[in-house]
């Protein structure tokens, strides 16, 4: 029998059935990335406000260049997509070239795949143009940007040229002066967390609300990671539960940082260290243990002053660490200066 807090949906749904066909069973081996990425503006979840200027664009047909630019997982590409079949409708196929520019960065992609898409006749409704989606648009070569470029003055009347890219500053300023600039913003806890009901309700997974928060933590806005380590529980334990979650995604359980960081604020530098020193030995790395110290931090329950003074030494510590200090002595000396703290 479940929990209280665990919800169970389709009871009624038998559970034994007979073997599918094809079709099923590849629709089922699909990754719930894809299976659940938003088709349409009103299934996006969070940045509202772009969306809605987005649909402007989508209703009004001319568009312009655009770079979108923002955190990984938060529907820079799926909103390219969406614009462009609404814009498109049943060319959408044969109207869009979409390429992975951290794979396909050189300048003879661009003089090669990107100038002959561009080059191509398709007879679309009068307004209406080409689009190239280039994703992880930063990741190209200075030289392979300067060419691209060119290739968006030269074929500017028909061929629209979207970007998706985590820094944006990484683009050379003669595309950015060409394009309109976006930037998304990481998704909220809640908007992460209303994702996931949805998806447990389509696949009838058992989960627990503790469950589900164990995604959002791992997540941390991050809404591909989320139906990443969603999946993963779910085809490893059949359960989510906070339990299983942190299996799967081998992260130093947050109950434990907080325990360790609560004798912090109790000044007890002995206590807070056998939890540190059992984090440790059970192979987590410092830089695992350091981020879930910063993000139970922020979520503590404490002076606001002294959270101000925890994060400032959680984030030298954390400097140290990626230089190269990353023993468990210099973990240590981050409890004993926080411990320091209280008094």
């Amino acid at each position: 029998m479940p929990s209280e807090k665990e919800t169970i949906y389709n009871e009624g749904a038998s559970t034994s059935t007979a073997m599918g066909s094809p079709k099923q069973d590849k629709k089922k081996n699909v990754p719930w990335i894809e299976k659940y990425r938003p088709q349409i503006f009103e299934e996006i979840m969070g940045n509202e406000e772009i969306v809605s200027r987005l649909k402007v664009f989508a209703t009004q047909g001319n568009t312009p260049n655009i770079i979108i630019s923002g955190p990984p997982g938060v529907g820079k590409t799926t909103t390219i997509l969406c614009l462009a079949r609404i814009l498109l409708g049943e060319n959408f196929r044969k109207a869009v070239l979409e390429l992975n520019a951290s794979n396909e960065r050189g300048i003879d992609v661009v003089r090669n795949k990107i100038k002959m898409f561009a080059q191509q006749k398709v007879i679309l409704p009068k307004g209406h143009h080409k689009i190239i989606i280039l994703d992880e648009a930063d990741s190209m070569t200075e030289g392979a940007q300067q060419a691209l470029r060119r290739t968006m003055e030269i074929y500017s009347n028909t061929t629209r040229f979207a970007l998706a890219c985590n820094n944006s500053e990484k683009i050379i300023e003669p595309i950015q002066s060409r394009c309109a600039m976006i930037r998304f913003s990481k998704l909220t806890d809640a908007q992460v967390l209303a994702k996931c009901i949805v998806v447990c309700q389509k696949e009838n997974l058992y989960y627990t609300e503790d469950g589900l928060e164990a995604i959002v933590f791992t997540a941390q806005g991050d809404m591909r990671q989320a139906l990443n380590n969603l999946q993963s529980t779910a085809n490893g334990f059949g359960k989510i539960t906070s339990e299983n979650v942190f299996k799967v995604c081998d992260e130093p359980h947050p109950l434990l940082v907080q325990d360790m960081l609560q004798h912090c604020i109790n000044g007890d530098i002995h206590k807070s260290y056998k939890i540190m020193k059992k984090l440790w030995h059970l192979g987590y790395a410092s830089e695992d243990i350091i981020a879930n110290v910063f993000r139970v931090c922020k979520r503590m329950d404490m002076d606001e002053k002294l959270k101000l003074n925890f994060v400032r030494h959680i984030g030298e510590t954390h400097m140290k660490i990626i230089d190269g200090c990353n023993s468990l002595l210099q973990m240590s000396g981050l409890l004993a200066r926080l411990c320091e703290c209280t008094y």
